[in-house]
């Protein structure tokens, strides 16, 4: 489902030549399965995945997010964690993952609001962001952001896809129509009644010790172990690991290889050729799967991880059918796409060391909680190196607001690569360089276990943004820090 303009604002503050949407948050039932009951859900405009946005490059659109959710969550609220003492257990603010906006339309944590939210008699005004769209063509998505109960609110089916669409991809031969598709892959468990299986949080002295919610079910755009029947064409996938924990390493069945033309942030260079790649959660991939060989085939698409927790079925995501008959001539060879040339590091003002590490059942950013001051506060358009150092046996994806960046590379890490404060001894020379289907730009990465991830970043506007862990879990329970990007001083001469 794509969503459409539903009218245009009366206000001076609103343009004309600017679309307008109402996209309401609401409970309803939604049906993951033919043989499967109804499951009870929270969704944007009573559909899941919420309505996909299609916007354009540089055009910009006003969404009003409405929360007309029900006061009872539909999971157990801890209130034991940063911003839940004392709100309610029903809060939202949506975060459009991967836009560069002004931060009053960022979905800052602290910015929820209930269904109460200007009210006026029957009517509910809601919140008005604008998307002003000022960005490379990417799959970007949508999803809660309010504090405390991220991993909840998300769970519940708070998630979307947003497509943005500029005039370059519109001159490239791409897969389009019915043969580009998003994907947003998620795992659930579900209960015997088909309703959401969410794990309550233990209290372990004092502090809330969230699960690490690992679902047996793999479901695709809503959907237990789909398949989609296609023709023997070139299809394009703009694939999103949506699920709260679970990573996923993507292969095909039958061994073909993806052309990758694209990653979080922005279409490739030039395309490659991939055999598999790995997901963490929020991260997207732009790729087409060329079926003209495989006519009359089944192929599936696995996840190969198994680790910690195996997902069920094999781990089979879904079934591609190559059984429909080819009813258009195929897109051409794909080669130049993005005529980018990266962002220099030998420009970076500074370098930050963020270490992710552990006290009691948190997990933090260089030791300090969301409610501490902040302390990264880049200058406006100024280029900064960040080495994400890993101090866990497990990887976490590491997400900037506003800022898409770029990997420089890896290196497993030892005490002496650290100064006496603690920040890392950068030598490029050292790295890893990035796997083949990271390279190019992101806004969310991998920091692997043990490891110092190094990216950089050019951050080109000024407000109070947000990193953090992606796993909403982790970032729920206090990794996730202020990012206050500030007017760069000019001194007079």
């Amino acid at each position: 489902m794509t969503a459409k303009p539903i009218n245009k604002y009366n206000s001076s503050y609103y343009h004309s030549d600017e679309d307008y949407y109402n996209i309401i948050m609401q409970e309803g039932y939604h049906k993951f399965h033919r043989d499967f009951p109804y499951t009870k859900m929270w969704m944007y405009n009573g559909v899941f995945p919420g309505p996909t946005i299609e916007a354009r490059k540089d055009v910009p659109i006003l969404v009003r997010w409405f929360n007309n959710l029900p006061n009872k969550h539909l999971f157990p609220v801890p209130h034991t964690l940063h911003g839940t003492l004392d709100a309610p257990d029903v809060r939202t603010v949506v975060h459009l993952h991967g836009a560069e906006v002004a931060d009053d339309s960022d979905g800052y944590p602290d910015a929820w609001y209930t269904r109460n939210y200007e009210k006026t008699g029957e009517s509910f005004t809601g919140k008005v962001y604008k998307y002003t769209n000022n960005q490379y063509g990417a799959t970007l998505w949508y999803h809660d952001n309010a504090i405390g109960i991220t991993r909840l609110n998300v769970y519940a089916g708070l998630a979307g896809f947003y497509i943005l669409r500029d005039n370059l991809e519109d001159r490239l031969d791409l897969p389009k129509g019915k043969y580009e598709i998003p994907l947003m892959i998620q795992d659930r468990t579900f209960n015997e009644d088909g309703s959401l299986f969410y794990p309550e949080a233990q209290i372990v002295d004092h502090q809330a010790s969230l699960p690490v919610n690992f679902g047996n079910v793999a479901t695709v755009n809503g959907k237990i172990w789909p398949y989609l029947n296609v023709e023997p064409h070139k299809y394009r996938f703009r694939i999103l690991n949506g699920s709260n924990v679970r990573d996923y390493k993507l292969t095909l069945s039958n061994g073909a290889s993806f052309t990758q033309i694209g990653t979080d942030s922005a279409l490739l260079h030039h395309a490659q050729t991939i055999e598999s790649f790995l997901l963490e959660p929020a991260e997207r991939i732009d790729v087409i799967i060329d079926f003209s060989q495989y006519a009359g085939q089944e192929i599936l698409l696995r996840d190969s991880t198994g680790d910690p927790v195996p997902l069920g079925n094999e781990g089979n995501i879904m079934k591609f059918k190559v059984c429909l008959p080819l009813s258009s001539h195929d897109s051409g060879e794909v080669s130049e796409l993005l005529p980018y040339h990266g962002i220099d590091s030998s420009l970076a003002s500074i370098e930050r060391t963020i270490h992710l590490n552990q006290r009691g059942t948190m997990h933090l950013l260089n030791n300090r909680m969301w409610s501490d001051p902040s302390t990264e506060k880049p200058e406006v358009d100024t280029i900064e190196i960040w080495h994400l150092v890993n101090h866990f046996f497990t990887p976490h994806p590491i997400h900037v607001h506003l800022g898409h960046f770029e990997i420089i590379g890896r290196k497993i890490f030892t005490n002496d690569d650290f100064d006496e404060n603690g920040d890392y001894k950068f030598d490029i020379n050292s790295l890893v360089p990035p796997h083949k289907y990271e390279r190019g730009l992101k806004d969310t990465v991998s920091a692997e276990p043990l490891t110092v991830t190094t990216i950089v970043m050019h951050l080109k506007r000024t407000g109070k943004y947000v990193y953090n862990c992606s796993i909403p879990e982790y970032h729920d329970n206090d990794m996730m820090r202020p990012l206050n990007v500030t007017d760069r001083f000019i001194p007079i001469s």
